[in-house]
């Protein structure tokens, strides 16, 4: 790709920007959010189209139109945000628009599908039937679907784009190891990824952007995680935890018996303390996720008991939840975080409508200056605050929906996956801003798949497996071993009971 720009209303996306792949070679690809990542991948998948420069493949110049012609020339993309259509089963999903038909009849070969799809899936490790409803699967059991619709493609351009976002660290290493055997059959791989200790494994090189234009290169022997951030960001960033300026307030917000759809007949009970955050590790489907939208109203648990302070809350929906301040910024944030087709100040007054009412009619002014108070605060990338929130990066569309609860003034604050398919600038950002929260007293839940994050961000660590906490860990307890041992059931004795 040579002197490839890309403009979109406001915004230039892409200013004169070079990327080579060589045959069989695995090229890192990093940069900001808001760098021009995305853009460049799509661009080559055929989903956008450059307003300058050209695409050469085998040195020959070649038109990509739209993703048949990606497709025809031997690219597939795996997408940040998962393209999977869930009232569809995995093989519909893995074969979807390329499906092969009877010979004589014209109609789908269905039993084709999935003899094709049961080996694909078997080769990520991912247990389920080719039969399976995609609704039936979780975040990242979507996101190895996706991964295997690539690998059908038979491509000889592989874009990865964040494809570990959703992962556990057992499936992000099956992954890894499947991407290496990929390149020694010869493909070559595009592999864009906010985990650098990733990139240091497996790329041969490294290329940076920022703000939309090249920033660098690193060959295999400079990669290193400090060279990779001072060329995404421009500088060094510091250590990200932070200790608590104060200590906390032990006991203040305590859990009874919740029980989520996941695990309905396991109940889950803890302590947080007001000033500390409090990460919650486990394997994808140990039912953190399913845990928190149940304190959050999502469903109805009539058996919880839910206390903060002195208090008992009475929580029935989600509205009941935000009327106490309890918040949840969800693990898809496109899914359940957002509405895209709004813009940025719709979506971050979004949940405090009639604050911004008068006579029943929403003031936009009132709400311009509120989401405009949460861009500057948030430093969310975007031109103006009436900018659709589906033309912002992934991570500013994260910021979008912190903005929309921090707006609130929040008491309790839980974070599922709250930096997924974030670059290391943005998530220094948001930890300082949970640690900022958790000092001005607001109750920190953090739940992320992301162990360097766990280590590094949580106060105290507590750990599920299938249901159940199976014990708390104390800051100079929490070690990847103790986490991975108790993630899969096994007692340590250094764990604390959760309550």
């Amino acid at each position: 790709m040579r002197g490839i720009g890309k403009r979109f209303p406001g915004v230039v996306a892409l200013d004169e920007v070079d990327l080579a792949v060589h045959d069989a070679e695995m090229v890192g690809l990093i940069g900001e959010n808001g760098a021009g990542k995305s853009t460049l991948m799509k661009i080559l998948g055929g989903v956008y189209q450059p307003d300058a420069g050209e695409i050469r493949i085998d040195n020959q110049t070649v038109q990509i139109h739209n993703v048949a012609d990606s497709i025809r020339h031997g690219i597939a993309v795996i997408h940040q945000e998962l393209n999977v259509l869930d009232n569809l089963d995995v093989a519909g999903n893995v074969f979807l628009g390329r499906e092969p038909t009877h010979r004589w009849s014209g109609l789908i070969d269905r039993r084709k599908i999935h003899d094709q799809t049961e080996p694909l899936l078997r080769r990520l490790g991912l247990n389920v039937s080719s039969r399976t409803s995609l609704d039936r699967l979780s975040l990242a059991q979507q996101q190895l679907v996706e991964i295997a619709k690539a690998l059908s493609l038979n491509a000889r351009i592989l874009i990865m784009d964040e494809p570990t976002s959703s992962l556990t660290l057992t499936e992000t290493q099956r992954l890894l190891e499947l991407v290496l055997e990929l390149q020694k059959q010869g493909v070559s791989i595009v592999y864009i990824s906010h985990r650098l200790t990733e990139l240091d494994c497996i790329a041969d090189r490294v290329v940076g952007l920022r703000d939309g234009r090249n920033a660098g290169e690193l060959g295999a022997d400079e990669i290193t995680h400090d060279r990779m951030v001072r060329m995404m960001v421009g500088r060094a960033i510091q250590s990200f935890y932070v200790e608590p300026t104060a200590p906390g307030t032990a006991g203040y917000f305590r859990v009874r018996n919740v029980r989520s759809r996941a695990y309905p007949d396991r109940a889950v009970s803890f302590d947080a303390a007001r000033g500390e955050i409090l990460g919650f590790a486990g394997l994808v489907g140990a039912g953190r996720s399913e845990m928190a939208e149940s304190l959050f109203g999502v469903d109805e648990d009539p058996s919880s008991e839910i206390f903060l302070g002195d208090r008992q809350l009475a929580i029935s929906n989600v509205g009941d939840a935000i009327a106490e301040g309890l918040f949840l910024m969800p693990e898809d944030r496109r899914g359940t975080g957002l509405v895209t087709e709004m813009c940025v100040r719709e979506n971050i007054t979004l949940a405090s409508v009639p604050r911004y009412a008068v006579a029943g009619l929403v003031q936009s002014g009132r709400e311009r200056e509120a989401a405009q108070r949460q861009k500057q605060k948030l430093h969310i990338k975007t031109p103006t605050v009436e900018t659709l929130v589906r033309n912002l990066s992934g991570g500013n569309q994260q910021k979008v929906v912190l903005g929309k609860w921090l707006s609130l003034e929040p008491k309790v604050m839980i974070f599922d996956e709250p930096t997924r398919g974030i670059d290391v600038g943005a998530k220094a950002e948001i930890y300082r801003l949970m640690r900022d929260l958790a000092a001005a007293g607001t109750v920190v839940i953090m739940i992320s798949s992301d162990m360097e994050e766990v280590l590094h961000v949580s106060d105290r660590v507590a750990v599920m497996h299938e249901g159940r906490i199976t014990g708390v860990l104390d800051r100079a307890d929490c070690t990847e071993k103790n986490i991975m041992q108790m993630a899969v059931g096994v007692t340590v004795a250094a764990a604390r009971p959760p309550c």
